[in-house]
């Protein structure tokens, strides 16, 4: 797809979106003060048609922000590089704007870009550890270029949990050796989760438009429920993963984490596309998929007559995440869904073999992207890695990397054990679970609790996870969409939708119709902690 595509899908879905939002005149004049960097696409780009924006004037507004409440006040510590250029590639795209020249909906929005995704530029793309401080890519990641393309102005890369959070078995979800630790902004001393938590974190506190965070199972959306955020991790294959700093081929995506399902379904079109260098881009039904314009799904009446399988037996887990789903169950049924009980077979089959074949993966994965992206970089696999984090006293000084010596013992994916740990995790999360139960009960959907509040950060003893329903859209490879429904203790809960393979559209028309009816999402506070007596 080149530009004149982003062109004529873009400004297809901007229409349809403004439509959804009120007349493109009256967002304009409502971006007032601090109002314009809390305000989405459609707005910001109706300022900018009006003449009372620039997309050079935004950036400049948004790194004002990051100055004033990421480096400093309550110092939230989501962005763990800045892109030099950013105000340079805004003042490009105004010139372009002023000749008549527009990309599409995200010309001249400002996005951030998980730390894990390579940009040929002078920012470093480390994972978060410091045995990649300062390894610049020797190329863009396609979604990077995409975006890019799109005519997005990349801002920065935000912090994100080490590896991935897949270095220790102990780990403290936002902490990074080189960026530190991630703050939640609606209670301070609370986790973001993670491994995206830097982009989540940044989004629920207005400092960009838009970030991208990538997903092996939960990283998008439990930060994005964790966070108050709309977060979509789609099918595989459905955007490319080239240039992505992996854990495994068979779950890994990026996906779009933003403050509505607006800005989500503008941002998946921009980011879907068939990569050469990606052979999951290829697999049956993702070319479709991959030139669908996802903004036509923001049309009102998404629920009416969808019949959604409400998964009981992710319900439960966590004090007072239920009544907030039930809560929202109502208003879903009161928009005309059909809601039936229902529970997600064979979940327990694939715990201990997804964790296999992500072992399996992570080895090749890195030692492959490293020579492809990072030829230069002072380690070259994951043997170099365990050596460099043992002889760094700041890498090792909260956690271990178990899952990095676990992932160097594992042998080639030629190995059987490794293959029957893979088709065991695509049966019972694909045939015999999401699509086992949607064929039975004629589902257009699954909902449930995307998972719990946020956790107390805990140094000593690590995360403290509460129930979650990322496994089965993850181990499966299916798209999964998460909508802020509420809040436990002034924190955010999450409500999930998720189908088989490649149905994002309907899942975006389906979370757009709750969205635009419960509006649950409001933005942080900056809380140094929760008040109970409150």
């Amino acid at each position: 797809m080149d530009r004149r595509d982003f062109v004529g899908l873009g400004l297809a879905a901007t229409a349809l979106a403004a439509a959804a939002n009120g007349t493109a005149k009256a967002a304009a004049g409502s971006l007032t003060g601090s109002g314009i960097l809390d305000a989405g696409v459609v707005e910001q780009q109706a300022a900018m048609a009006a003449g009372t924006l620039s997309a050079s004037t935004l950036v400049k507004q948004y790194l004002a922000r990051i100055a004033a409440i990421d480096k400093r006040g309550p110092a939230i510590n989501a962005i763990i590089e800045l892109n030099p250029d950013a105000l340079d590639i805004a003042r490009a795209l105004d010139r372009e704007r002023a000749a008549g020249k527009l990309r599409g909906p995200l010309h001249g929005i400002p996005v951030l870009l998980k730390d894990n995704i390579a940009t040929a530029d002078k920012m470093s793309t480390s994972a978060g550890s410091l045995a990649l401080d300062g390894v610049r890519a020797s190329r863009d990641a396609f979604v990077a270029a995409r975006l890019r393309a799109a005519g997005a102005v990349i801002l920065g890369k935000t912090n994100l949990s080490e590896w991935a959070n897949m270095r220790s078995t102990h780990s403290v979800s936002g902490w990074s050796g080189r960026g530190g630790l991630t703050r939640n902004p609606y209670a301070l001393d609370r986790n973001t989760s993670g491994s995206s938590s830097g982009s989540g974190a940044a989004i629920a506190a207005s400092l960009a438009t838009l970030a991208v965070g990538t997903e092996t199972d939960g990283s998008i959306v439990s930060p994005a429920s964790t966070c108050g955020l709309v977060g979509l991790k789609p099918t595989l294959g459905l955007i490319s993963r080239s240039g992505i700093i992996p854990i495994a081929a068979s779950q890994d995506t990026a996906g779009p984490m933003t403050r509505s399902v607006s800005d989500a379904a503008l941002m998946l079109t921009a980011m879907a596309g068939a990569d050469a260098a990606d052979s999951a881009t290829a697999v049956a039904g993702a070319g479709a998929a991959q030139r669908t314009d996802y903004g036509k799904a923001l049309v009102a009446g998404g629920l009416r007559g969808k019949r959604l399988g409400v998964a009981r037996n992710f319900f439960g887990s966590a004090d007072g995440v239920d009544a907030v789903i039930e809560k929202a169950l109502a208003v879903l049924k009161a928009e005309g869904a059909i809601l039936i009980d229902v529970s997600v077979p064979n979940t327990d089959k694939y715990n201990d073999s997804e964790t296999a074949a992500l072992l399996y993966e992570f080895k090749p994965g890195l030692a492959a992207y490293l020579a492809d992206y990072a030829p230069h970089a002072p380690i070259h696999n994951m043997a170099e890695l365990v050596a460099f984090n043992l002889k760094n006293s700041h890498e090792m000084r909260f956690f271990g990397q178990e899952h990095l010596l676990k992932a160097q013992q594992q042998g080639p994916l030629s190995d059987q054990a490794y293959l029957d740990a893979l088709a065991n995790n695509r049966r019972y999360a694909r045939a015999e679970g999401i699509d086992q139960v949607l064929k039975e009960h004629q589902l257009d959907a699954l909902v449930a609790p995307t998972g719990g509040v946020a956790w107390l950060t805990d140094f000593i003893n690590g995360d403290h996870y509460g129930g979650s329903f990322s496994s089965p859209a993850a181990v499966a490879g299916y798209p999964h969409i998460t909508v802020p429904a509420g809040f436990v203790n002034a924190l955010p809960v999450g409500l999930s939708f998720v189908g088989t393979a490649f149905t994002e559209a309907a899942l975006i028309g389906m979370a757009y119709g709750y969205e635009q009816a419960s509006r649950q999402r409001r933005a942080p506070t900056f809380a140094a902690s929760v008040n109970l007596r409150a």
